[in-house]
């Protein structure tokens, strides 16, 4: 299972518009952070975890052209902005895009981009999509994945174990705490990406301290933090961390052989 960072930034992005801080204005690339995403890799089943609005840049970059499905952790634009961009992915497929979402996630999908859900109106160019609405485990060929309920602000919101080859990705970029059910099943994961906004508390996000708590509970064999604010600078972050836990950056490739 090879995993990329496409973006490691909360909402806004870093750097945030109009700020002069000591990371929005940092030289280090590790501070320059689009929307949070990941692309996964496994067994040659290609998926995206959520669509950023940065996508299009995101996939230029890395030279992403295919995928097979689309898994969304929740309907906040920084995790679907980037939904009419996935259309350059459907160009090549005879069917549509498999999309898979909770209900209330699915239904956000529906109604910003109701034009691509229409049926029968599925146009060679424009995006298509093949929803599936799921609150159960599933397979992307032969990933498992497994959409898990945690708590963020007032949307629907899951992280997901994606399982292949006996190894276990836990990603859960949004997150203010995860009930006990959830936590139980993501108990050894073999890696564990989980949200780290900043230091101090935050109402609906995890601060460091609480992530830190999270990757104790859970015990994977190494985390990582993502969804990082620019109050977070990587040199400074990363000296603060324990041996198993990394600061995340756009870019970061990492594989669970």
């Amino acid at each position: 299972m090879n995993i990329l960072f496409l973006g490691t930034g909360t909402s806004t992005g870093v750097p945030q518009i109009g700020c002069s801080c000591a990371v929005c204005t940092s030289p280090d690339p590790r501070n320059k952070r689009l929307r949070s995403s990941i692309y996964v890799e496994a067994s040659g089943t290609r998926i995206l975890l959520d669509s950023s609005p940065d996508l299009r840049q995101q996939a230029l970059r890395e030279n992403i052209t295919d995928l097979d499905a689309v898994l969304y952790t929740h309907a906040h634009v920084d995790h679907i902005g980037g939904f009419d961009d996935l259309r350059a992915f459907c160009w090549r497929r005879a069917g549509g895009l498999p999309m898979y979402a909770s209900p209330e996630t699915m239904k956000t999908l529906r109604t910003m981009y109701g034009w691509a859900f229409e049926s029968g109106k599925a146009r060679t160019g424009y995006v298509r999509p093949e929803p599936h609405e799921t609150t159960e485990p599933f397979h992307v060929g032969s990933v498992l994945a497994t959409p898990l309920p945690v708590d963020h602000a007032a949307v629907d919101t899951c992280a997901y174990m994606l399982e292949s080859g006996g190894r276990r990705l836990v990603y859960m970029p949004d997150v203010k705490s995860i009930p006990e059910a959830s936590l139980e099943l993501m108990k050894g994961a073999d890696l564990l990406i989980i949200d780290g906004l900043r230091y101090d508390l935050h109402p609906t996000h995890m601060c460091l301290d609480e992530s830190l708590a999270a990757i104790r509970a859970i015990e994977p064999g190494q985390a990582f933090l993502t969804h990082l604010s620019h109050n977070m600078d990587y040199r400074i972050l990363s000296g603060r961390l324990p041996e198993n836990v990394g600061a995340a950056y756009d870019g970061l490739r990492l594989s669970l052989p």
